[in-house]
């Protein structure tokens, strides 16, 4: 596998502060395969980041079937310099106090390559005033992320005034190609766009709590089962724009503006967080908690937005949408590097296409992978290799791709949970339209056979059958010639049903 994101410009990294922000900053960075040294003096950093990380992984095995680059190697420095003197990126996470992030960075500042990009994990301070006493302020700027920041995929990006376009560009980059989505502010403000929006809500929140209109499990179930789904997937002004009809937002503003006038909101009126208010919300959220411990609640929160960036994903027949598209993207990228990484050229053996494992998302109500998981494996097996012989993203933008026409899987033993997996491909045919495929699903540890599949797939060309292009049609033969040696894997040409020899 290779050793990081191809492109992504870094190879070291260093996050300082290992909390629930930094441990999801180490999260993100170790898998994209970059090497990430933590500094923070808390007793309890290692178990706390291992955790998070642990988390992590689960939820990238949720997320994609891509394979994901060797995961970074992490190590905890005793120190601030010895965690930062030999990177390339410092992501800095303590906590929200600014003479604290002020010292903190001026140290990272001495002892950090001159050259090396440096984002805070600030919340509302602004960047101006944390670069304030740095040698190099120019590689300073606010990098706003969103919790669990290894799922969520936003960052803002908030210049300083002395933070350099360049270093702007250089940051966008590097937050780009470890999957998220960079927005850099024009300009800078305290709490920046995304708490500003929170924060307002969440003022008007403690007021229906404090006047008893409702309590936190009602006023949770208001927002995740309606305006919440609709803000996931299209944000606020193109739902306020849609909910204007075919006159577009300017009807919209036309027949809303007027409740602007209405005291629908106290606004900056906030109330007193006296022990009552206090006491009143911490025991309506243990009761909404029912028991469930945090880690337990993040792994939940994590299937929950992986369920709805899948969903995202597979919008507009395919192409994505909003974070879905984003994922889709980041996904386009792990193939792309991944390629040829670890597959047997044609040498008169299987090709191993795929490595993989069952994650919990997979497992049916006995426990076992389900079935669709299985054609879904197979599936992205039979993508490998067309790829290998030239099918990729951009022939199929251009009309020339592959459709599967006939399946035929048998399932041969349960699969749980962890299990670590391998698909073996022999190409039984090519010729003219026809690409003839038998995949082969082990058990990585014990080589035991969990399933098999036999695919037969035709070439098309902008939707209709077509012989493939001389280059894919060659490569194709090329491996089917060096199977062709090979004996004939077992099970092959059997149909449903048939008896057992």
């Amino acid at each position: 596998m290779p050793k990081r994101l191809t492109g992504s410009g870094i190879e070291k990294a260093a996050c300082v502060g290992g909390g629930v922000i930094g441990a999801g900053w180490v999260s993100r960075l170790l898998l994209s395969g970059v090497d990430v040294a933590v500094f923070d003096p808390h007793p309890d950093a290692e178990r706390i980041v291992a955790e998070v990380v642990a988390n992590a992984e689960r939820a990238y095995g949720m997320l994609t079937s891509a394979p994901l680059p060797k995961r970074g190697v992490l190590t905890f420095a005793k120190t601030l310099q010895e965690a930062v003197q030999d990177v390339e990126f410092i992501q800095e996470s303590v906590p929200e106090r600014l003479e604290l992030k002020r010292g903190v960075l001026n140290q990272i500042d001495a002892f950090a390559p001159k050259d090396a990009i440096i984002g805070s994990s600030t919340s509302g301070l602004l960047p101006s005033d944390l670069q304030a006493e740095m040698k190099h302020p120019e590689r300073l700027l606010a990098a706003h992320p969103y919790n669990p920041v290894y799922l969520l995929p936003l960052v803002e990006l908030v210049p300083g005034k002395k933070t350099g376009k360049k270093q702007v560009g250089q940051a966008s980059k590097i937050y780009e190609q470890i999957g998220m989505k960079a927005v850099v502010l024009n300009k800078e403000i305290e709490a920046f766009v995304g708490d500003r929006l929170l924060e307002t809500l969440w003022r008007e929140a403690l007021w229906l709590i404090k006047d008893d209109i409702c309590d936190v499990e009602t006023l949770d179930d208001i927002m995740r089962y309606s305006f919440g789904l609709r803000w996931a997937q299209m944000g606020l002004f193109q739902t306020y724009r849609i909910a204007g009809g075919e006159a577009g937002m300017r009807h919209f503003l036309a027949q809303f503006g007027p409740c602007l006038y209405w005291p629908w909101s106290k606004l900056t009126d906030v109330p007193d967080l006296d022990d009552e208010l206090v006491n009143k919300i911490a025991d309506q959220s243990d009761a909404q908690a029912a028991g469930l411990s945090i880690r337990e609640l993040e792994r939940i929160r994590d299937e929950n937005l992986v369920a709805i960036l899948h969903g995202l994903k597979g919008s507009r027949g395919g192409e994505g949408w909003g974070a879905g598209k984003l994922l889709k993207e980041f996904e386009d990228r792990l193939w792309a590097q991944h390629k040829d990484e670890g597959v047997i050229k044609p040498a008169g053996a299987p090709l191993v296409t795929l490595e993989t494992k069952v994650n919990p998302a997979w497992l049916d109500y006995n426990g076992h992978m389900t079935e669709f998981r299985y054609l879904h494996v197979f599936g992205d097996a039979s993508d490998v290799f067309l790829r290998l012989i030239g099918i990729t993203a951009e022939t199929a933008a251009a009309g020339s791709s592959y459709y599967t026409v006939e399946t035929h899987i048998r399932h041969l033993s349960e699969t749980k949970v962890g299990t670590p997996l391998r698909v073996e491909t022999q190409v039984l045919g090519a010729a003219g339209k026809k690409l003839h495929l038998f995949h082969r699903l082990l058990d990585a540890n014990t080589g035991a056979l969990q399933a098999t599949a036999e695919h037969l797939l035709l070439h098309v060309s902008n939707g209709a059958s077509a012989l493939a292009p001389a280059h894919v049609a060659e490569k194709a033969a090329e491996f089917a010639a060096a199977h062709a040696r090979l004996p004939l894997p077992e099970g092959a040409g059997r149909h449903v049903g048939q008896a057992r020899a």
